[in-house]
């Protein structure tokens, strides 16, 4: 591969898969773009087998001394053919190796069973995706925000501005790391600000949508969050290493790869932060779920294959609204729960990524489910702005030749 094709399917890769504000060939402002299960070819999206070898090279040499991962764990699937790997240590301080199967905090992945859920509410006549929220929350939402409806929400196009928090250093954070957050007063912090564009004419990517839709959820079902997506996904799925942890808890259960955060230090070198232990009750429905690449591979095959959401609704995670990011003024990219990216031959791709200190993970797949991709890696600097380069390795390796 030349460096020309490197750059051009890292570009499109960073801005698509990982909840970036623009994506290469992505949906036009003149209106929303949507793809069939085959994306109008009759082959396989992807019909070669994993290239083993790019997938090992791009995960070789984890541990505390990479610049930019202490592990990694993936697994490519599709009928293209399978590949699974692991790098890297569970621990820096033993040495042991990497955990496999380990549990790891998938982040804004989390938006997907979200949306599912969501999709499966309208899908039983109990919400209207067009309606607006404050018909199933009244109160919530002031009369600015009136108009704001459901499938706003989900692809990001509600001008609701985020809530305030403590920061965005990760010393900020980590001074905040085991707060408890009430996703209620998130909601009246970010909805007693201007709107930052009238609602259905731009994209800003931010979790409160998300907030807003958990609150939703659980008022139209009667159940709390979390409960209602174990009984409609993990439960029916067999997801069982797949949890949330709660307001309060603070740890990962199960075995798991710790996560680490560089911090430089005076002398030029840099101290590995264990920042396993925290609290994401602030990411709530928007970011707090924790799973393994087995389970999220088998929800995603689920829901790409129409067995989570009905069809007619499953369509509006595969369709980007027509609209200008509004940070960037470049096109739209995300769908609902969900984003869409073109490579350089053609192909497309969809996915969703998540990053919480320690932890980068994401979800992708061809619609057809010639080819799919779930890793977690963790970086040593999972909320930075660039995208870690042992995860954009990963993904070039899984759906390039």
């Amino acid at each position: 591969m030349n460096a020309r094709m490197r750059t051009l399917i890292a570009a499109a890769l960073v801005v698509g898969l990982v909840s970036g504000p623009a994506v290469a060939h992505a949906a036009s402002a003149s209106g929303p773009v949507a793809a069939s299960a085959g994306s109008g070819r009759s082959a396989p999206l992807v019909s070669t087998p994993p290239n083993a070898a790019a997938l090992e090279a791009a995960i070789a040499g984890l541990g505390p001394r990479h610049r930019d991962a202490t592990a990694a764990l993936v697994r490519v699937g599709g009928t293209a053919g399978c590949w699974q790997g692991s790098s890297g240590v569970a621990d820096v301080r033993t040495g042991r190796d990497a955990v496999e199967q380990g549990r790891f905090r998938a982040g804004s992945v989390t938006k997907a069973f979200t949306t599912a859920v969501v999709l499966q509410l309208a899908a039983e006549g109990r919400l209207d995706l067009d309606g607006p929220v404050r018909r199933h929350l009244p109160g919530t939402l002031p009369d600015a925000y009136g108009g704001v409806t459901v499938r706003q929400l989900l692809d990001h196009t509600s001008g609701i501005p985020a809530a305030d928090g403590p920061g965005d250093s990760f010393e900020a954070q980590w001074e905040h790391r085991f707060d408890v957050t009430d996703p209620r007063v998130q909601v009246a912090n970010a909805v007693a600000k201007e709107r930052e564009f009238a609602p259905g004419t731009a994209q800003h990517y931010l979790n409160i949508n998300y907030t807003v839709l958990g609150l939703l959820i659980e008022k139209v079902t009667g159940m709390r969050y979390e409960d209602a997506v174990g009984a409609r996904i993990l439960r029916p799925l067999g997801l069982y290493r797949t949890s949330f942890p709660g307001r309060t808890e603070t740890g990962i259960r199960g075995p798991h790869n710790r996560g680490y955060q560089a911090i430089p230090k005076a002398d030029g070198s840099r101290e590995l932060r264990d920042v396993t232990e925290w609290n994401s009750s602030d990411r709530w429905a928007a970011g707090d779920i924790i799973s393994t690449t087995a389970d999220l591979e088998r929800f995603t095959v689920a829901l790409f294959s129409g067995r989570v959401v009905p069809q007619a609704q499953l369509e509006a995670m595969f369709t980007v609204p027509g609209v200008k990011d509004f940070e960037s003024g470049e096109p739209a990219a995300m769908t609902a729960g969900l984003s869409r990216i073109v490579l350089p031959d053609g192909t497309v791709a969809w996915g969703k990524s998540g990053g919480r200190h320690g932890y980068n993970t994401a979800i992708g797949a061809t619609r057809d489910l010639s080819r799919t991709l779930v890793y977690s890696v963790n970086a040593t600097d999972a909320k930075g702005q660039d995208m870690n380069p042992v995860a954009l390795g990963v993904i070039m390796a899984a759906f390039t030749k």
